[in-house]
């Protein structure tokens, strides 16, 4: 076995599906709480959110349906199960929190999507998977955070509800390099192609 992940996975994983033909774009929790220093799920991602910023004008140029997902509990955050108990900065997205609101520059267009959601993946415990079905969404392209929360989970369920997932790895954040660039690996080579934001903009105009 190779010590460089990119030599053992060679000619194992890693095969690209390709971009779809009916694609919508999903922009996974950009909210404030990610922007915030004093916020305890401050990460710097203020790159990935310009990317997405970008994407976005790409997209609505085009037509594309646009999605966008936050967080929101109930102020108890019974609605939130394990996930609220075992990641204690959830508390900052509860209803009503200044947390929760959308990052800067950032603002959902009238006919755009907006998902609330309890759980990293934007599919589970939504209605996001039957909507896109009927709207004959074939693709999704993947932005967002945290890479290796909200995203991967985002990801893994698409291809299990069978979109093709595309993601956008420049248009992708995490609190560290480290996640963030062992969790694109991953989602690249079992479930979804990683892209850049360059390959994305010409696959947008193209359509």
């Amino acid at each position: 076995m190779s010590d460089s992940a990119a030599d053992n996975y060679a000619g194992v994983y890693g095969n690209r599906i390709g971009f779809g033909k009916r694609p919508a774009l999903v922009l996974i929790d950009f909210v404030e709480a990610y922007f915030d220093r004093d916020c305890d799920l401050y990460a710097d991602v203020e790159e990935a959110l310009a990317s997405a910023l970008r994407i976005v004008e790409e997209a609505r140029e085009q037509g594309i349906l646009v999605v966008y997902t936050k967080v929101e509990y109930h102020p108890s955050g019974i609605n939130g199960g394990r996930f609220f108990e075992k990641a204690l900065p959830l508390r900052h997205l509860v209803e009503g929190s200044p947390m929760g609101a959308w990052a800067s520059g950032l603002e959902p267009a009238a006919g755009e999507l907006v998902v609330s959601k309890q759980y990293p993946s934007a599919f589970f415990g939504t209605s996001l998977a039957s909507t896109l079905t009927a709207a004959g969404i074939d693709s999704v392209i993947l932005t967002g955070l945290t890479t290796s929360g909200c995203v991967r989970a985002s990801c893994v369920d698409a291809c299990s509800h069978g979109f093709i997932p595309i993601v956008v790895a420049d248009a992708c954040g995490d609190r560290h390099d480290g996640p963030h660039e062992a969790n694109l690996f991953d989602m690249n080579a079992k479930y979804a192609d990683v892209v850049s934001e360059a390959e994305i903009i010409d696959y947008l105009k193209s359509l």
